[in-house]
């Protein structure tokens, strides 16, 4: 019986059309990062399982591509764990390693790992594969690159706007126009929900509204309420979702709302400055 040749499920070829305009675009990026002083690095393929998991969520941990143990260290598979429902336990019997799953944590262990080799603030830039074992469908792989730029190592908001300035460059030396940049804001958004009354839930209430362009505010609304948080404080982020206006107008109407939350007010007032 012959087999098909064809690629595993969620991957695809490049041509050599493909791949040359790949490196034109890849080429601009690295001169525009260059240009502002950015080093690039990379990464291995694969991490320390431990490295990888537990820092994206328990839906983020299920998409991590694990290795598994190969000679005699598939033999210390825990097959109790297995027969008990302890998943973790057993995958952690039969796996040490697994595919990045993005760049940022990779980036985050190689600055711990060499911070007394680097000069901060440190620019880095990178550009490599990632892998997610997601549902594969149109648009979506399982291997893919990501492209990142970062500044470690100093607070001040004017590496921010370098950021911004990076980005705006790089598009134009792309010559990609009608492009929106939008800024989050971590301190914004634990304003938000201690002003929802769910301050200790600020990681639940991130991963739910990272979906908003996904699954709309309704898809947002459902799945916080299938999380236990509060009609009230469902009812409260729908008023701040429907807030309309200018840029300065909907900060300005955030901090009424926000009036009493500090942190919320300085990721107000810093959103400002940027802006």
């Amino acid at each position: 019986m012959s087999i098909k040749p064809s690629t595993s499920k969620g991957t695809r070829d490049f041509s050599s059309e493909e791949i040359v305009k790949r490196n034109y675009i890849k080429d601009k990026l690295q001169k525009a990062f260059e240009c502002y002083g950015f080093s690039p690095i990379e990464t291995p393929t694969f991490e320390r399982l431990d490295t990888l998991t537990g820092v994206y969520g328990e839906e983020g941990d299920r998409l991590v591509f694990k290795i598994l143990n190969s000679g005699d260290k598939i033999k210390k598979a825990n097959i109790d764990a297995l027969s008990n429902g302890e998943d973790k336990k057993f995958i952690y019997s039969i796996s040490e390693k697994a595919l990045r799953y993005d760049l940022t944590v990779p980036f985050a262990r190689y600055v711990a790992q060499h911070q007394n080799n680097l000069i901060f603030p440190f620019r880095r830039y990178q550009i490599q594969p990632v892998w997610r074992a997601d549902r594969p469908q149109h648009g979506r792989f399982q291997e893919f690159y990501q492209c990142d730029a970062d500044i470690v190592g100093d607070k001040s908001l004017w590496q921010e706007l370098e950021v911004l300035s990076l980005y705006n460059k790089a598009f134009m030396d792309l010559k990609i126009d009608g492009v929106t940049m939008k800024v989050n804001h971590r301190k914004i958004l634990a304003g938000i929900v201690s002003f929802l009354g769910a301050k200790s839930r600020l990681y639940d209430f991130t991963v739910i509204l990272d979906k908003l362009d996904k699954i709309g505010k309704d898809g947002v609304f459902k799945e916080l309420k299938h999380n236990n948080f509060s009609s009230e404080s469902i009812k409260k982020l729908k008023d701040i979702l429907d807030i309309q206006g200018t840029l300065q107008q909907k900060i300005d109407k955030l901090k009424k709302l926000l009036s009493s939350q500090k942190e919320g007010l300085t990721g107000l007032n810093e959103l400002e400055f940027i802006k």
